[in-house]
């Protein structure tokens, strides 16, 4: 019986993935739930796990290749399809060829990808292997690829070293497959199975947290796993290495080549790969500013009244409500207000059309040891300034937790970015595509202010509009921020919709 594999349900209002790295080829054996590929959409990465057990038939969509929710991937050949395969796969198929090797070659990197990088080996010669093991990485110009061990065995030569440039189906290396190999590659091959039950489940890991568990050199006991059944993801592994290790240098991507740099030098520095988020959010920011003509206007606000009612109510307000009363939530409905007046800000470009929502779904940008992630307030113009911030907090805990769905970062309308927290006293935010608008709140900070004809000492911030110009004009920005700063500095203006 042949059983479709199809891209799942990637989130609201994305309706395209790319083909990232395929753990499988075709005729391997494989478990239920066991990862065949990985997507990326312009937010997260999803993993596609196998709906039934069986052999891997065709790879319809290869990596690199874009497709839609609901297309074909793959297809399974699940019943009778699947002994043949499970033969073959078991260790005592290799003693059928004693004395001969398994060429280890470059997989399939593509649509129009020729060739790649060989980035990083796991193994070196003289190990052990097990079938599906990952014996390299390669990068290409748009992914990384795995690839597994044809065959377990020994790694006997290595013909491509890391820096190696590779062609598609170029020869990387070749594995004894003799009674020298096939004899201790069967050790091997039963390894996972005690890992499995070190961590207390029947299920498999990640193939992309296994490796990343390696390259951390952290064990699968100190990373709790959030996936199904406890499988541990790939971002379980981001969260430990960050709790472990807070500090660590953050990645810096270089536009251009380097320049030269002195012997002593490049021994103190550090290299360390970007993460698939931070490729991401990366990519999408360099696309707003490709895409959109963003442009930002600045204003001020005096943040006195806006301190004194949450200094007066703040008590009452917790003790009500059972969460505190921030600033968060009075930009938040301010923006909701002067959204209405100038809807150009809430809304999006699509082809020759401009999309006018008649709802705020607000952003709120949150910065976390991954990265920084955008979750989305769900109509948020229809909320009390209560509901307001208990949505925030408990979407922030579970964005600096690393809990949060794909849904729940769908579908902004608007963003909010408080750089202040930071200490960011004015900044230039960019785009949250396909959005038009994003405020940057900034530093609270006491300044001297001419009030009536007298000198005197205001808690004043700075306001950031970045905005897209193809569709908002610099009268419409300027009148949604003068609004948002009316709205602050006389917040009864929100009770009476003013």
């Amino acid at each position: 019986m042949t059983i479709e594999v199809r891209v799942p349900t990637l989130g609201e209002s994305v309706t395209e993935a790319t083909v990232a790295t395929w753990f499988k080829k075709p005729g391997d054996t494989v478990a239920v739930d066991e990862m065949l590929c990985e997507l990326e959409t312009d937010k997260v990465t999803v993993e596609v796990p196998s709906p039934a057990a069986g052999v891997l038939g065709e790879i319809v969509a290869a990596e690199g290749e874009t497709v839609g929710v609901d297309a074909l991937l793959a297809t399974i050949q699940a019943g009778e399809g699947a002994a043949p395969a499970k033969a073959e796969a078991t260790p005592a198929a290799a003693p059928a060829a004693p004395g001969g090797s398994v060429d280890v070659m470059v997989p399939t990197l593509g649509e129009s990808v020729t060739e790649a990088t060989v980035s990083t080996w796991f193994k070196k010669v003289g190990d052990t292997v097990a079938q599906d093991e990952m014996l390299c990485e390669l990068e290409t110009d748009k992914v990384s690829v795995e690839v597994p061990a044809p065959a377990a065995g020994v790694l006997a030569e290595i013909l491509a070293p890391e820096g190696a440039t590779v062609e598609a189906n170029g020869k990387l290396a070749v594995i004894s497959g003799a009674e020298a190999g096939a004899a201790p590659a069967a050790p091997t091959a039963a390894a996972p199975a005690p890992a499995a039950a070190a961590i207390g489940k029947d299920v498999a890991n990640a193939p992309s947290a296994e490796k990343a568990m390696a390259e951390a050199g952290l064990s699968a006991d100190q990373v709790t796993g959030t996936g199904r059944d406890g499988r541990i993801m790939k971002e379980d592994v981001a969260r430990a290495v960050a709790t472990a290790a807070p500090a660590a240098a953050a990645p810096a991507p270089a536009a251009a080549p380097r320049a030269p740099v002195a012997a002593e030098d490049a021994a103190r520095e550090e290299r360390v790969r970007m993460t698939r988020l931070r490729q991401t959010i990366a990519k999408r920011l360099k696309d707003a500013q490709n895409t959109a003509a963003i442009l930002t206007t600045y204003n001020e606000v005096d943040m006195t009244e806006v301190m004194a009612i949450r200094n007066q109510y703040k008590d009452q307000f917790e003790k009500k409500h059972g969460v505190r009363l921030g600033f968060m939530s009075f930009f938040t409905k301010a923006c909701c207000h002067a959204l209405k007046e100038v809807p150009e800000v809430n809304a999006e470009i699509d082809g020759n059309e401009i999309v006018y929502k008649n709802y705020v779904h607000m952003g709120v940008a949150a910065g976390t040891p991954q990265g920084l992630v955008v979750p989305v307030i769900r109509d948020a113009d229809r909320m009390s300034f209560a509901e307001i911030e208990k949505a925030i907090a408990e979407k922030g805990k579970r964005a600096r937790e690393g809990k949060l769905s794909m849904a729940e970062m769908q579908g902004g309308t608007f963003t909010i970015s408080n750089g202040g927290v930071y200490g960011s006293l004015m900044s230039s935010p960019i785009l949250n595509p396909p959005q038009s608008g994003i405020l940057g709140m900034h530093k609270i900070q006491e300044r001297p202010m001419v009030i009536n004809g007298e000198i005197k000492i205001r808690p004043m911030m700075y306001l950031a509009l970045s905005y897209d110009h193809r569709i908002v004009d610099g009268k419409g920005a300027v009148t949604f921020l003068v609004r948002v700063k009316e709205a602050l500095e006389d917040p009864r203006r929100l009770l009476m919709d003013l």
